[in-house]
């Protein structure tokens, strides 16, 4: 999400005039994308601006803006913690991201932070702006902002608000715009997917409709996965409490989704669950896996995992390495969890565990979601798969490397150059933890780009 929140904010940029600088150094704005889920965020953020400060002394006419959720959270202390900042701005009004700079051009610093967005306002959704993307033949697409969740340890919905669906009809849209302009691969984003569009049908059922409250998530992945042009579909993230099997269902019957499904886990203790506030329990996160997997044929299966969430018991990590090896994962985020000021983690210092014992459970951990990731990377040996190709290998020219349906990287050798956003079929031949290798077995699609020709009167 912020990746997309960047795109946007390059286009504004671009669209006032202005062109991608190569280096910091050469750069008239420096806009640093905040995201505050982990605490190394923080350091991150404030070891960049110190390194920026004498940049700034050098070139006063720099303006420096910092954007997103840590924005969001510091908001004034940013600039009183590195005065040589000219504009902080928040996860609500990224659309205001070149007015706010020319305001701190004429009036000096500026601190804009929203509390939260405006459902009738347009601009709040990111994808409702100008984009300058990095990919010619994929493209995010946000399908809500915010989130109604209440997870002990994460701070997304103080920073991003409530959870807001866009109009159904607008997405659609959206996604068909795209795929005249050649895009042929669309991420639906959210910080709860699965749950898009409940909140439209209790507006609706307000304003007296007749409607079922419900999420129109399957209904969506339906109707987009119907637009001419678009290849492949992909989502993040849902929630384990709100995964039913009419998803499931519209994944395995939409020849557009590919099958993959990411789905956070956290943790496998019941008891850790409930002081987390997931709103489900190991055995109703196995029987949706288990769902899943009748029902999508050849499903890759990832997760994230916390290690160490305070009060956390060697009985309760044990119960997380039985749930990641039952389910056997493709790959897996593992996290040592990182108290986050502004959440109920945070505030439960007592309870944190000690760390020498979080770190020997975290290797313990990666040994179990390595065992299955090798395997399930071997199981794919022979087998063939359609591949996207993002470009060639940093390590060798001669080397493509694309994404199968399953989202796993595979490295290929090719004769001859072969354009980015190209799909192609490769035989797996190879399999580590990380990637596949393969051979190319042809080309069975060009990208499809619409070239603008300026037009000049007389």
């Amino acid at each position: 999400m912020n990746e997309h929140d960047t795109e946007r904010i390059a286009s504004l940029l671009q669209d006032d005039g202005m062109t991608a600088a190569t280096s910091m150094e050469d750069a008239d704005v420096i806009v640093l994308n905040t995201c505050c889920i982990r605490e190394n965020a923080d350091n991150k953020l404030y070891g960049q601006l110190g390194n920026l400060k004498q940049l700034k002394a050098d070139k006063p006419d720099l303006q420096i803006a910092v954007a997103g959720c840590l924005a969001q959270k510091d908001r004034e202390q940013i600039q009183e913690r590195a005065g040589h900042v000219d504009v902080v701005f928040g996860t609500h009004n990224v659309h205001r991201a070149v007015e706010l700079l020319e305001i701190a051009r004429t009036q000096g610093p500026v601190t804009e932070i929203l509390e939260a967005a405006a459902r009738d306002d347009a601009l709040a959704f990111p994808s409702a702006l100008p984009v300058r993307r990095e990919s010619d033949h994929a493209a995010w697409v946000t399908i809500q902002i915010g989130c109604d969740n209440n997870c002990a340890f994460c701070i997304v919905p103080a920073v991003r608000g409530p959870e807001v669906s866009r109009p159904f009809d607008q997405l659609v849209g959206e996604v068909a715009a795209l795929a005249r302009q050649g895009i042929s691969e669309v991420t639906l984003l959210g910080q709860n997917v699965n749950s898009y569009g409940r909140d439209l049908a209790i507006a609706a059922r307000r304003a007296g409709d007749d409607v079922r409250l419900r999420p129109m998530f399957a209904d969506l992945l339906r109707t987009i996965g119907d637009v001419d042009g678009i290849q492949r579909i992909r989502y993040t993230s849902p929630h384990p409490k709100d995964m039913q099997l009419d998803v499931a269902e519209a994944m395995a019957e939409t020849a557009a989704v590919c099958e993959h499904l990411h789905m956070p886990l956290q943790s496998g203790s019941d008891r850790v669950l409930s002081l987390m506030h997931r709103g489900y329990n190991a055995e109703r996160y196995l029987r949706v896996i288990e769902q899943a997997r009748a029902t999508i044929p050849d499903l890759a299966v990832t997760t994230d995992i916390i290690v160490g969430f305070p009060g956390e018991t060697e009985a309760d990590f044990e119960r997380t390495l039985e749930v990641a090896a039952e389910v056997e994962y493709d790959s897996a985020f593992t996290f040592v969890f990182s108290p986050r000021g502004g959440t109920e983690a945070a505030d439960m210092e007592a309870d944190f565990c000690d760390p020498a014992e979080v770190t020997d459970r975290y290797d313990r951990l990666r040994v179990v979601i390595e065992r299955s990731a090798r395997q399930r990377h071997a199981a794919r040996i022979g087998k063939t798969e359609e591949v996207v190709v993002e470009g060639t290998s940093k390590r060798d020219d001669s080397v493509l490397t694309g994404r199968t349906r399953q989202n796993k990287l595979i490295h290929f050798p090719s004769p001859e150059p072969i354009k980015a956003g190209s799909y192609a079929t490769a035989i797996v031949t190879g399999a580590s933890m990380q990637y596949l290798t393969g051979e190319l077995v042809e080309v069975t699609a060009l990208p499809k780009r619409r070239t603008r020709i300026p037009v000049v009167p007389g």
